[in-house]
């Protein structure tokens, strides 16, 4: 008790003098906020080549169900979302181009949302001028698939953004979305971007399919579901590899926890969750590295399977060493 008494007088002590410095000091102005900083470019070497996530900006929205979680309950996702940490009632959405130089070729994997999308999102082209990358120096754009937060910066005030690129995609993602009859009814207005563009720059477009190589060391792997010809693209250099994944997964927690969840945004459902299984599977198994177009940025992490889904790991400092 006597030492417990010594060490709150000495508080009250201490309080009591601090109250009385406090207060024969002069007013001054307080600190202003800054307001929140945000990351907006991750860079780091994969072997040869050098890989950039850019953040083309983020949008806030509301709770995640129904359009994560569409088979299951309300009640569900907000368990889910609220067991690990989040707010049942409010999200956050990423969308993170990335580049990938591989010292020949800068490669430019999607073109985020455009000046559609300005102030919030459509910012791919400033971050990448913020890394020294003027548009002019993107050698290949790489469309993983056409929904309009991909191939919403394709063009810029109705010119090319990337004026001296070659265009890669898949050819049944192309086929589907360029067909006229998409034109009308509930795919129309996607069909219109489209048509808008992409289908100008046909005559520079290479069409690949799942486990063709578009540069060396840049393979696509099939992840069809999200759309007809979604893909996603192996890179490795020096015996180091890598995944983007694109939209495979489209949310940190409720996509890779619970795969078989539907999204409202995936054309074809069973086949979604099948390639997010496939996958993840394989990106856990073999311990590889991702990029995931929506993943909190910088969107570099990986996965642990875990009961009947994945764990995102965020990266740290793996790619420091």
């Amino acid at each position: 008790m006597p030492r417990l008494s010594t060490v709150t007088r000495r508080a009250a002590l201490i309080g009591a003098g601090a109250i009385a410095a406090t207060s024969t000091l002069p007013a001054v102005a307080k600190a202003p906020f800054g307001g929140p900083i945000r990351t907006t470019v991750r860079r780091f070497r994969l072997g040869a080549f050098e890989i950039t996530t850019i953040s083309d900006g983020l949008r806030n929205g509301g709770g995640l169900h129904p359009v994560f979680g569409g088979n299951t309950t309300a009640e569900e996702v907000a368990a889910l979302v609220t067991a690990n940490n989040l707010p049942p009632a409010s999200s956050t959405f990423y969308f993170t181009p990335t580049v990938v130089n591989t010292g020949d070729q800068v490669v430019l994997f999607d073109t985020g949302n455009g000046a559609r999308g300005r102030p919030d999102v459509g910012n791919t082209r400033a971050r990448l001028a913020d890394t020294g990358i003027a548009p002019e120096d993107v050698d290949v754009v790489v469309l993983t698939h056409m929904h309009p937060d991909h191939i919403g910066g394709m063009t810029e005030d109705g010119e090319a953004a990337f004026p001296n690129a070659r265009y890669v995609t898949g050819a049944a993602e192309y086929d589907f979305w360029s067909a006229d009859d998409r034109l009308s009814g509930p795919m129309q207005g996607n069909a219109q971007l489209v048509r808008a563009n992409v289908v100008p720059f046909a005559d520079r477009m290479t069409f690949v399919d799942p486990g063709q190589a578009l540069v060396p060391g840049i393979e696509a792997v099939d992840a069809r579901g999200h759309t007809p010809g979604h893909l996603a693209f192996h890179i490795e250099s020096e015996g180091r590899r890598l995944m983007i994944t694109a939209d495979t997964a489209n949310h940190f927690v409720v996509a890779l926890q619970r795969p078989d969840w539907h999204l409202r945004f995936d054309a074809d459902k069973e086949m979604a969750a099948q390639a997010r299984r496939r996958v993840f599977g394989m990106i856990a198994a073999d311990r590889i590295p991702f990029i995931g177009y929506h993943m909190p940025s910088p969107s570099i992490g990986f996965v642990e399977a875990r009961g009947d889904g994945f764990v995102y790991v965020p990266e740290t400092y793996q790619f420091n060493l």
